[in-house]
C-alpha cells in the first residue's frame, strides 16, 4: 500500500478503532479514527481521506447516512462498510450508495488489509480513468 494512503476508521467501539488503526498503521498508511458519524464528517472537512472504513450502527448519524454524505461531498473517497449487523438489505443499500465493499464483523486483520488495499486500487483506477486522454 502506498505510504501516502490516508484511511479514516469510523466506529463507536474504541477497541475496534484502535485495532484497525494499528493494523493499517503497520501497512505504512496514515490511519486516523473517529468515534461517530459527526466526527467522521468533521475529519473529512479538514482533509478528505482516500479510504473510510465505516461502521453502520453508531450513536447519532447512522453509517449509511454518513456514506451518502461522503459520496456526495467527496466522491473520490472510497468507503468500506464494516458492520456487526449484516443484512442483505443494508449490503444492497450500501453498494447502491457507493460503498466499494461490505464486511461483516468480526473481521480479522487480513480482511481489513484486503478491503483497504482493494479500496485503494479502486481509487487509483478511478483517478487513472479520469486523467486518461480521450481518443
Amino acid at each position: 500500500m502506498d505510504a501516502k494512503a490516508s484511511i479514516l476508521v469510523v466506529d463507536d467501539e474504541e477497541i475496534v478503532r484502535r485495532s484497525y488503526a494499528r493494523i493499517l498503521g503497520e501497512m505504512d498508511c496514515d490511519a486516523r479514527a473517529a468515534a461517530d458519524g459527526e466526527q467522521a464528517l468533521q475529519a473529512m472537512e479538514q482533509r478528505p481521506f482516500d479510504v473510510v472504513l465505516l461502521d453502520i450502527r453508531m450513536p447519532g448519524a447512522q453509517g449509511l447516512d454518513v456514506l451518502k454524505a461522503i459520496k456526495h461531498r467527496w466522491p473520490a473517497s472510497e468507503v468500506v462498510i464494516i458492520t456487526g449487523y449484516p443484512t442483505v438489505e443494508s449490503a444492497r443499500e450500501a453498494l447502491q450508495l457507493g460503498a466499494c465493499d461490505y464486511l461483516a464483523k468480526p473481521t480479522g486483520p487480513d480482511e481489513v488489509i484486503n478491503a483497504a488495499r482493494g479500496a485503494m486500487r479502486r481509487k487509483k483506477w478511478a483517478l487513472r480513468a479520469e486523467t486518461a486522454p480521450v481518443h
